[in-house]
């Protein structure tokens, strides 16, 4: 079983006006298996979080430590987290001119196994999960996000999910910019993955209809860099009818 470890982490990212701190003081624990939300309102720090686990050079980690299986994460390069099992699908997936899905694919999959994957059964793999994702044949020979849509994007993003096998995948609000047919697409994507493969899940998000979806054994209210609130999948029931107001107004008195 994996475990992902965050012990109070405070981060800061470099301004125009100097450091400003960002987390302050998060504490998490994502096991194999489980799906964790974390939910709350713009600048609470929930993409700065996700960014800091994938080694992000802009945000800088004060204090704190974060493990996976008890190793160090901060200590290790970007490439060497995502080898030891580390996945982050983006918010906003970046465009890679002049490489094709399934070049990138097989390298990425490639660097992660440490050895190729066999040709038959990999075509085999790509085309059931791209057929799974409802995406068209001809994008697995199109530049990576080059050109695509928000929702393809996103289902691009889902499709190395499925393929990567992750210990451990965070969702930075792959949710945002997607219909509802589309957001059933991926949400199943990630399902997929979970019964698969046992993947732990952090998935942030705004909003509650993802998890109609996606359900959360645990669900976290980020509000000013930390942890306001936690609870089950009731909380996210709460917040779908109150909102952020009273952990934010929580927040400002305090």
């Amino acid at each position: 079983m994996a475990e992902l470890k965050i012990n109070d982490l405070h981060v800061s990212v470099l301004t125009d006006q100097g450091a400003k701190s960002i987390l302050r003081g998060v504490d998490l624990v994502v096991r194999s298996g489980e799906t964790h939300a974390i939910m709350g309102p713009n600048g609470s720090g929930k993409s700065t979080l996700a960014y800091t686990i994938a080694g992000h050079p802009k945000y800088k980690v004060e204090s704190g430590n974060i493990t996976l299986d008890g190793v160090d994460v901060l200590a290790m390069s970007i490439d060497e987290r995502a080898r030891a099992g580390l996945f982050l699908a983006m918010q906003y997936p970046v465009e890679i001119p002049g490489v094709t899905v399934t070049n990138f694919l097989r390298t990425a999959k490639t660097s992660i196994d440490g050895e190729p994957p066999a040709v038959r059964t990999w075509i085999k793999d790509v085309k059931t999960s791209m057929e799974n994702l409802r995406m068209d044949p001809s994008f697995a020979q199109r530049n990576v996000n080059e050109g695509f849509s928000g929702g393809e994007k996103k289902r691009h993003e889902i499709l190395q999910l499925e393929l990567l096998k992750p210990k451990i995948a965070i969702l930075d609000e792959t949710d945002s910019g997607l219909d509802v047919d589309a957001l059933k697409v991926v949400a199943e994507g990630v399902n997929r993955a979970k019964s698969s493969t046992d993947v732990g899940v952090l998935l942030i998000t705004h909003y509650t209809r993802i998890l109609r979806y996606i359900h959360p054994d645990f669900v976290h209210v980020f509000v000013d860099g930390k942890i306001a609130e936690e609870g089950g999948p009731e909380l996210a029931d709460r917040l779908e009818d109150e909102g952020y107001d009273r952990f934010v107004s929580a927040s400002k008195v305090g």
